[in-house]
C-alpha cells in the first residue's frame, strides 16, 4: 500500500494514498467538524463545515472530499478556518426549528453539539425556518421538515444502502427540501420503514416513532401484567450509550434495568428465535421432500417483507410463512403463558425492544393478532430503551446482572446470532443437518454463511445432496437477487435476506453512530454469546421442547400454523394499521 506524508497543524501524518483529510486527521485524534460526512457513505461535500486551509491553495478546501497528497501541509484551527465554520452554522441555524428541549434527539445531535463546541449561544441572524407540519402517518417513523438541515445522507442511505429512493432533493437554490416524491406519506412510497434514514439524520427531522409514554403508562396500570422480551442484537448494542465499547456484551444489565423499570417479567426473544427456527425448519425439510416451491426465503425482516409485498409480490410465495421471532413469542405469550400464569388475556400487555423501527409496523399487521387483540402492544426500538433507562436515572453501566425470566426467556446461541446476518441460516441449517442427516454437523459453526458481503453463497452436503444457499443484507442487494430468481437464474434452495446493512445489528432503531465499523463489532459480540451458551440449537432448548409437548404438538401442526405462520400480500404502497390499543 502506497503511503503519503502530511503535516495537519504542523504534526506529521503518515496515511494510504487516496485518504481524506478527514480520515487523516482521526489519525492524530483531531476530529475535524463536520454534518454531512458520514464514513459510510459516499463523499457530499454539501455542508463544507469541514473547509480547512492547505499551503499553496487560494480557497478552503472540503476535508471529507479533498485527498491527502505527499507534502501536504493542512491547517484545521486558524481564524479564517473557524469564522468559515462559524458562518456555516450560523447560515444554518438561520434555517431549523431549534425547539432543542422538545426535541427528540435533544442531547444526541450533531447540530447541537457543533453549536456548543463553537459557543455559538446566540445566532446574529434571523431566524427564517418556515413552519412544516410534522408527517405522522404510519407507526414506524416521524418526519419533521422544519429540523432538515438538507445534508443528503438520508437520500444516500435510501438510495446507495437500500435501493430505494422514497427521498429526495426538491427545488432549488434556499428553496431546496427534502422530501417524498410528490409529498406524499412514507408509507405511501417505495418506503419500506426500514429507518436506515433515521440512523443517519445527524438532527431531528426523521425520528422513530415515540411510544416510550404508551409504556410507561402500562407500567403504572396496576390492571396490566406487562411483560417485555429483548432481540438479541439489543444487549450488544444498548451499551452503546453508557460509555461501553462497541459490541460490548451488556445482558445482564439489560435485565436488571427492565426490572427496574417495572416490568412483570423479562423475557428473550432468543426463545423465539428458537421457535421460528423450528417453525421455518420444518418447512423447508416440508419443501425440500414434497416438491414445494423452492428457493425458500426468510420471513424475519419487516423491511424486507414491507419490500418483496410492493416490489415483488409475484415471489411471494417463495416466502415462509413462519412470522418472526417477535410475532412468534407474542402469540405464545397471549396464549400459552396467559393461561399458565392465570392472567386474563387483556390483561396482559406485550412489549417487544426492537432494533428496528419497521417493527413497529409489523406489531400493527392486521395479520399478526387475534380476537381483536395484537400479539404484541408495543413496540421500543434500542432508542428509546435507552430514553427509559436515562428517564429513570439508572446507572446502566454499574447495574448488576440478573438472568432472564422462565418459561420464555431460554434461548440457545442459535438464536443469539439471529441477530447478525447469516445468522438465520446458519441457525436453520444447525437444525435442518441433523433432521436431514441424523446426527449433528461437525463443526457447528456454518462459517461460509458469515461475514460482511452483500451477497454471499455456499453449498452444504445434506445426505451427499450439495443444497445451494445464499445470504443477503441490504434491500438493493435483495432487489438483485430478486431480479435473479425472476430471470430463472437462481438455483439456491434456502435465501435469508436482511433489510439492514449487518442484518439486525444494524437495524435502523439502534443508537444514533452505528456504523459499518461498530456493526462488525456487534457481530462479533453475537458469535461470542453463541460460543458460550449451554444450548446452541434451536431444537435443544428444553423450554422449547415443553412448549411443543404440553401446547404447540409439533411443528406445522394444527395449533402451530395457526398461531405461529401467517401470510403475506401484494400492497399498492398503502397499508392498512391496527388500531393502536
Amino acid at each position: 500500500m502506497e503511503m503519503v506524508h502530511l503535516k495537519i497543524n504542523r504534526i506529521p501524518v503518515e496515511a494510504p494514498k487516496g485518504t481524506k483529510i478527514i480520515e487523516a486527521a482521526k489519525r492524530i485524534n483531531i476530529d475535524i467538524p463536520h454534518l454531512c460526512y458520514h464514513p459510510d457513505q459516499r463523499v457530499k461535500a454539501r455542508c463544507r463545515l469541514c473547509s480547512v486551509e492547505v499551503v499553496g491553495k487560494k480557497k478552503l478546501l472540503a476535508a471529507c472530499s479533498t485527498e491527502v497528497w505527499e507534502g501536504m501541509e493542512v491547517f484545521t484551527d486558524t481564524q479564517i478556518v473557524r469564522d468559515t465554520q462559524v458562518g456555516i452554522l450560523q447560515l444554518i441555524m438561520a434555517d431549523h426549528n431549534a425547539s432543542c428541549l422538545t426535541c427528540p434527539r435533544n442531547e444526541n445531535c450533531d447540530l447541537q453539539r457543533l453549536c456548543t463546541r463553537f459557543n455559538i449561544l446566540d445566532p446574529h441572524l434571523p431566524n427564517v425556518n418556515k413552519a412544516h407540519p410534522v408527517v405522522n402517518t404510519n407507526p414506524s417513523l416521524v418526519r419533521d421538515p422544519s429540523k432538515c438541515i438538507k445534508c443528503g445522507r438520508c437520500i444516500r442511505a435510501c438510495k446507495d444502502v437500500q435501493g430505494i429512493e422514497a427521498l429526495t432533493f426538491a427545488n432549488r437554490s434556499d428553496q431546496i427540501i427534502v422530501t417524498t416524491p410528490y409529498h406524499m406519506s412514507m408509507e405511501k412510497t417505495d418506503c419500506t420503514l426500514c429507518g436506515q434514514c433515521s440512523l443517519v439524520c445527524p438532527v431531528g427531522a426523521i425520528v422513530e416513532k415515540d411510544d416510550t409514554q404508551k409504556v410507561l403508562d402500562a407500567l403504572q396500570d396496576p390492571n396490566l401484567h406487562v411483560i417485555v422480551q429483548t432481540a438479541p442484537s439489543v444487549r450488544v448494542s444498548l451499551g452503546d450509550a453508557f460509555g461501553l465499547a462497541p459490541g460490548a456484551i451488556a445482558t445482564g444489565q439489560m435485565v436488571t434495568a427492565l426490572r427496574m423499570l417495572g416490568f412483570d417479567r423479562v423475557f428473550d426473544t432468543n426463545f423465539g428465535a428458537d421457535l421460528t427456527i423450528m417453525e421455518e425448519s420444518a418447512e423447508l425439510v416440508h419443501r425440500l421432500t414434497t416438491g414445494g416451491i423452492l428457493p425458500m426465503i426468510t420471513s424475519c425482516s419487516p423491511g424486507w417483507v414491507n419490500f418483496i409485498e410492493k416490489h415483488y409480490p409475484e415471489l411471494l410465495s417463495h416466502l415462509s410463512t413462519a412470522k418472526s421471532p417477535m410475532s412468534m413469542f407474542g402469540a405464545v405469550a397471549k396464549t400459552y403463558y396467559a393461561k399458565a400464569v392465570g392472567v386474563p388475556l387483556d390483561r396482559i400487555f406485550t412489549v417487544s425492544i426492537m432494533p428496528c423501527t419497521a417493527k413497529k409496523f409489523e406489531a400493527a399487521r392486521p395479520e399478526m393478532g387475534r380476537d381483536g387483540h395484537q400479539d404484541v402492544d408495543a413496540v421500543l426500538t434500542t432508542r428509546e430503551l435507552i430514553k427509559l433507562i436515562q428517564y429513570v436515572g439508572l446507572n446502566f453501566d454499574h447495574l448488576p446482572e440478573s438472568d432472564f425470566d422462565s418459561p420464555l426467556g431460554t434461548g440457545s446461541g442459535a438464536g443469539a446470532i439471529f441477530g447478525a446476518t447469516g445468522g438465520v441460516m446458519e441457525a436453520a441449517l444447525r437444525t435442518v443437518y441433523e433432521k436431514l442427516t441424523g446426527h449433528e454437523a461437525k463443526p457447528l459453526e456454518f462459517e461460509a454463511v458469515r461475514g460482511f458481503d452483500n451477497i454471499k453463497e455456499a453449498v452444504i452436503q445434506l445426505n451427499d445432496k450439495p443444497v445451494k444457499v445464499a445470504i443477503v443484507h441490504t434491500l438493493l442487494a435483495a432487489r438483485q437477487m430478486m431480479e435473479r430468481l425472476k430471470s430463472g437464474a437462481c438455483d439456491y434452495t434456502f435465501i435469508e435476506v436482511m433489510a439492514c446493512p449487518g442484518g439486525c445489528i444494524g437495524g435502523g432503531g439502534q443508537p444514533i453512530g452505528t456504523t459499518n465499523a461498530v456493526r462488525q463489532a456487534r457481530i462479533k459480540a453475537l458469535y461470542e454469546i453463541d460460543r458460550h451458551l449451554p444450548y446452541r440449537k434451536s431444537h435443544e432448548n428444553p423450554d422449547i421442547i415443553k412448549l411443543y409437548d404440553e401446547f404447540l404438538g409439533e411443528p406445522l401442526g394444527e395449533t402451530a400454523h395457526a398461531l405461529l405462520h401467517t401470510h403475506y400480500h401484494h400492497v399498492h404502497k398503502k397499508y392498512e394499521f391496527a388500531d393502536a390499543r
